[in-house]
């Protein structure tokens, strides 16, 4: 593993927000905190950030930067949230905050959107191969290797994200809704192992001083950075 690619979701005024800060900012934070941790305590494996400033990034040029840089992992750090309730007070109908969220959420990309997968990964294996050929595209062998690509890095976006999941929940003691499958089109447009993870519900009370904290912030990036280094070494075993 030579380059993963932090991105910080959100940016530019979007993204969920709790009652004193907003997912871009907390995010962002995080991202910058990881991409420090990495270079240090993962040697030999450079970094690519989506964004380093507070101004947004589009979800395809997102996993464009990400494709372009030939990542090995994504990882994509996002803030959860609860839609409002909707209650009945004295026969009408009242809008209160949901706070009943805690912990984290890793997600995975589902078959649903594999064509995209597929299109993403075609793009970039003939690229590297210098041949931008449609009937190289659709030689029987090619799409074979296209469908062996898919099924690996699916395999390693999931090992990736319960070795994350199980950081948090078995080292910090955190709530975890566990790995999900979920059609996301940054994860789909990847053409590498990539994950989403949700670090907390930003709505929470609890869980927003958490993601603010120092020391939540350097818990969070220390678990990630501990999967990072079980994930680097399951790569690395003999076959």
């Amino acid at each position: 593993m030579k380059t993963i690619v932090v991105d910080a979701g959100h940016g530019g005024h979007t993204g969920a927000k709790g009652s004193y800060s907003t997912e871009e900012q907390v995010t962002l934070a995080l991202a910058l905190k990881l991409q420090k941790a990495i270079e240090k305590e993962v040697p030999g494996v450079k970094v690519v950030m989506t964004r380093t400033t507070p101004a947004g990034v589009g979800l395809q040029a997102r996993s464009d930067i990400a494709n372009a840089a030939k990542g090995d992992l994504f990882i994509s750090l996002h803030c959860n949230s609860l839609a409002d309730k909707i209650i009945t007070v004295h026969g009408k109908k009242k809008r209160v905050p949901n706070q009943s969220g805690r912990g984290v959420l890793e997600l995975v990309y589902r078959y649903g959107r594999d064509n995209e997968e597929a299109a993403a990964l075609r793009e970039n294996l003939f690229e590297e191969e210098g041949s931008k050929d449609v009937q190289a595209m659709l030689d029987p062998a090619n799409l074979i290797l296209l469908n062996e690509f898919k099924k690996k890095y699916r395999k390693n976006s999931i090992m990736f994200a319960s070795m994350v999941n199980d950081e948090f929940v078995q080292v910090d003691g955190r709530p975890s809704d566990g790995v999900i499958e979920q059609g996301i089109l940054v994860l789909c447009h990847t053409a590498m192992p990539s994950i989403l993870i949700e670090t907390g519900y930003i709505n929470n009370p609890k869980d927003e001083d958490y993601l603010n904290s120092e020391d939540g912030q350097n818990e969070i990036v220390a678990s990630i950075i501990r999967a990072i280094q079980k994930y680097k070494a399951t790569l690395e075993q003999p076959q």
